[in-house]
């Protein structure tokens, strides 16, 4: 028996996992929060380890929320940074594959090609600062893992643009929507499946990997998109990230070049809209 262990038990991207594992034979998936295990306590993550025998480590837990992030930068190290740390110790002392979800925000956004794993990395925010030292902390520790590094992940569950779009375009007339970000919406579930592929195939092309749904749009075709499809008629109009201050500065561009994970995985990849229509279905 094969024992996967999820952190972040009740994120979307851990959620989406479960919403996937019914079919799955042979092999054990143990979801955990903070309250049942804390990944900044090194302690409890070695004993945890040790009594469960686990084979794979998927680490979906993350201080995620961006612009909170830039003062609360000591809790985001804590989790994004010394949390994925002990992760990789536990994982390479009792040799289970590591499977760790880092993000698009590890860009600056600054060039205009899709961007590779092998492309410059320069993050501009707290969040994705300490996004980038986790990935290097792991890297420091040992070479059994996979970083998937994905983009603006939505999905049924948790918080998310899609859903808060959904609440917005039904309690207002008119929304204003940036227009000048470009990258492309990851459906939760499409990651998902790609995470237990690696892990019912027993993948061993460790490294770093890019994920997300095909295609490119900015915040303002991906509102327009979920509005479209709901049926949900309010005005929607473009505007610049100058007028939509906030406390963290986004990557202007951030589509990522999925060529890689296509390649190693033998994958075909969904385009964005179509997977949002399939999400908005099963939200219904």
């Amino acid at each position: 028996m094969i024992n996967v262990l999820v952190t972040g038990g009740n994120g979307q991207l851990a959620s989406s996992v479960k919403d996937c594992i019914n079919k799955q034979v042979d092999i054990s998936f143990i979801f955990t929060d903070v309250d049942q295990l804390d990944i900044t306590d090194f302690k409890a993550v070695n004993t945890f380890f040790k009594n469960k025998n686990i084979s794979y480590c998927v680490n979906c837990a993350a201080y995620t929320a961006v612009d909170n992030a830039e003062t609360n930068n000591e809790i985001a190290e804590k989790i994004n940074v010394l949390g994925a740390k002990n992760i990789a110790l536990a994982c390479k002392a009792y040799n289970a594959v590591l499977i760790h979800i880092s993000t698009d925000f590890v860009f600056d956004g600054a060039q205009s090609n899709f961007y590779t794993e092998k492309d410059l990395v320069n993050p501009i925010s707290v969040y994705g600062s300490t996004k980038l030292k986790g990935e290097l902390a792991i890297a420091e520790v040992f070479k059994e893992y996979y970083i998937i590094r994905t983009s603006w992940l939505y999905s049924e569950h948790g918080n998310n643009f899609m859903k808060t779009m959904l609440r917005l375009g039904r309690e207002r007339e008119t929304l204003n929507v940036v227009v000048d970000q470009i990258g492309t919406p990851t459906y939760a579930l499409d990651l998902a499946k790609v995470i237990l592929k690696i892990i019912r195939e027993v993948k061993t092309d460790f490294g770093i990997y890019n994920f997300s749904n095909e295609g490119v749009a900015s915040w303002y075709d991906f509102a327009k998109a979920i509005f479209d499809e709901s049926k949900i008629n309010v005005r929607l109009y473009p505007i610049k990230s100058e007028a939509y201050q906030t406390p963290a500065k986004r990557p202007k561009f951030s589509v990522l070049d999925k060529t890689k994970i296509k390649e190693t995985l033998d994958i075909d990849i969904p385009y964005w809209k179509d997977s949002l229509k399939l999400a908005l279905n099963n939200l219904k």
